[in-house]
């Protein structure tokens, strides 16, 4: 909030003596800007006084238009190479994101359960072990250091067993950590580094509880880097020098990744919607100071298309006119993309993942599903990890291997593929809205129909999705006051839920800024060729703002070295 304070200070000093400058307009055709710029075909004169908001013969307008006029200048001048860094980054952030270990990755250096065969214990064996009284959402089981681990998120946290109740949870000793780091790079070691403090490549404030995280250095030419937690294993970065390269090139800029301010999550969220916001009070005044220019200049039917005639502001007065609602869009919804939905656009009926957790709530405890899960890995000997998971009250087994991913039926004693019924789909979103009203309530209008397409708010997400299926599901819009549509697919038990906020949310953050339009979704190539010529566009409107900022602080400097 300092540097953020810090600027608004800046901002607030310099207006005054950004607004006193003189502007001349003459009836000879000649018009001086504030800046001594010559513009060409007036016809209307004008003479501003020294002070923006003295003066009985200015109108309101004519403050307001000066005002906005000092604010481009002054705010474009302080943001114009924050600017320039994000449409030039944004580039590279088409084909290269931050490194990041992805759950695939994490998934193909496990081990196969079945290569455990029948010393597999029973679930209930394992449950037994858990606090009185606590309630289970999610099980999951995978090896640790060839040993079978259980993994239970309970509403008293996160529990961790292994299979056999006499052996603890290997420590992550010199053994364990050289064979870990084996699994993720064969070439030889060359230093590990005990991190007590975040550092560039893991610059997230949830990962201090991992602390000390071991950095291991591989001899290899990708110049490969990888972090393990003390505190169980688990890789949490894995990186190799091209991608750290690209991510100073696109991720760390665009996105703010600089590590004093990103551990601070609540501070790196600030900073970057006050940056943004006041980048779009500087876009929006640019806007009005082309109007008016335009305005001014183009009563003549003979005016040339710019009136500038010194290069920097004729191009950034050209491109500000084809790209400018292109940078405000740009910018705005950058904002979006941490900002909420404000309460007076729409306050939702329903609390936010609500839905999902009721539809995924009342589900039998792990050692109540009817098939046993050493049935699943019997039946799936290249499973490498396998979930407990549920709709309502019918239990189901997500099973994953190196490269798909399986949705096992376990309301019966055979294991058989997940179906769920449109009947019970139905009665389970009925089951949102009869938890949550009252006795003088009626359950809302429910219309459910199975959709063959993707759509707006429905779209393909193969990349993420590991393969698995996503069409046909079922569509089920319900007449509430956040017109909420559930998105289920009965092969999964998949859920997507939209209403007013995610919509707003979706038009004002992915739409605008990642141009995932109507028409361009379905397209990749359309869409980023649409990208790579706005953002040209933006590019040029910023490279033109810096030699312009730049050559603006020349002056005024020039001016200050001819007073003293």
């Amino acid at each position: 909030m300092r540097f953020i304070t810090g600027l608004l200070f800046t901002f607030i000093c310099l207006l005054p003596a950004g607004s006193m400058a003189q502007n001349k307009v003459t009836l000879s055709g000649k018009v001086i800007d504030q800046h001594g710029t010559p513009i060409a075909q007036a016809t209307i004169a004008v003479e501003e006084s020294s002070c923006t908001f003295a003066g009985k013969t200015q109108t309101t307008m004519n403050v307001i238009t000066k005002l906005m006029y000092s604010i481009h200048r002054i705010l474009g001048t302080l943001l114009c190479i924050l600017f320039l860094m994000w449409f030039l980054s944004a580039f590279v952030m088409m084909y290269h994101r931050f490194p990041r270990v992805s759950a695939k990755e994490k998934m193909q250096k496990l081990e196969m359960l079945s290569q455990n065969g029948d010393s597999l214990p029973d679930i209930s064996s394992v449950t037994a072990r858990l606090p009185h009284g606590v309630k289970v959402r999610s099980t999951m089981l995978n090896l640790n250091a060839g040993h079978p681990e259980f993994s239970f998120s309970t509403t008293k946290g996160t529990f961790h067993f292994l299979a056999d109740s006499a052996i603890s949870r290997p420590p992550l000793d010199s053994e364990h950590l050289h064979r870990t780091a084996a699994l993720w790079c064969s070439s030889p070691i060359t230093r590990i580094d005990t991190l007590h403090s975040l550092d560039q490549w893991i610059p997230f404030a949830e990962l201090k509880k991992e602390m000390p995280i071991y950095k291991i250095y591989f001899a290899d030419e990708a110049g490969t880097q990888l972090y393990l937690s003390s505190q169980n294993g688990e890789a949490l970065q894995f990186s190799y020098r091209s991608e750290r390269f690209w991510a100073w090139l696109g991720a760390i800029p665009h996105w703010v990744y600089f590590t004093w301010l990103r551990q601070d999550t609540v501070l790196w969220t600030k900073t970057v919607i006050w940056l943004s916001a006041l980048g779009c009070l500087m876009v929006i005044a640019g806007i009005w100071v082309t109007v008016d220019v335009w305005r001014k200049t183009h009563r003549n039917r003979h005016s040339k298309f710019s009136p500038y005639r010194k290069r920097w502001y004729h191009w950034h007065y050209v491109s500000g006119i084809l790209f400018g609602i292109f940078v405000l869009t740009f910018t705005f919804s950058g904002m979006m993309s941490l900002a909420d939905i404000p309460e007076w656009i729409h306050k939702p009926a329903l609390k936010k993942g609500s839905p999902t957790r009721i539809l995924h709530a009342r589900g039998p405890r792990p050692e109540n599903y009817p098939l046993d899960y050493r049935r699943v890995i019997a039946a799936y000997p290249q499973a490498l990890q396998i979930e407990w998971r549920n709709f309502r009250e019918h239990p189901y087994y997500i099973v994953k291997d190196s490269k798909n991913e399986y949705y096992i039926d376990a309301a019966d004693s055979l294991p058989r593929p997940l179906q769920l019924s449109e009947e019970e789909i139905l009665k389970g979103v009925e089951s949102i809205y009869a938890s949550q009203r009252d006795s003088s309530q009626h359950i809302p209008g429910i219309r459910i129909s199975l959709l063959e397409h993707f759509e707006t708010y429905y779209r393909d997400m193969s990349n993420m999705y590991r393969g698995r299926p996503q069409l046909p599901v079922w569509k089920i819009v319900v007449d509430d006051p956040d017109r909420s549509v559930y998105y289920i697919h009965p092969e999964t038990g998949s859920i997507r839920h939209t209403d007013t906020s995610s919509r707003w949310k979706y038009w004002s953050y992915t739409a605008l800024h990642r141009m995932r339009l109507p028409g361009l979704n379905s397209n990749a190539t359309l869409r980023k060729t649409v990208l790579w010529v706005l953002l040209l566009g933006g590019t040029a409107v910023c490279i033109t703002g810096v030699a312009l900022s730049v050559n603006y602080i020349r002056r005024k400097c020039h001016k200050r070295q001819k007073h003293y």
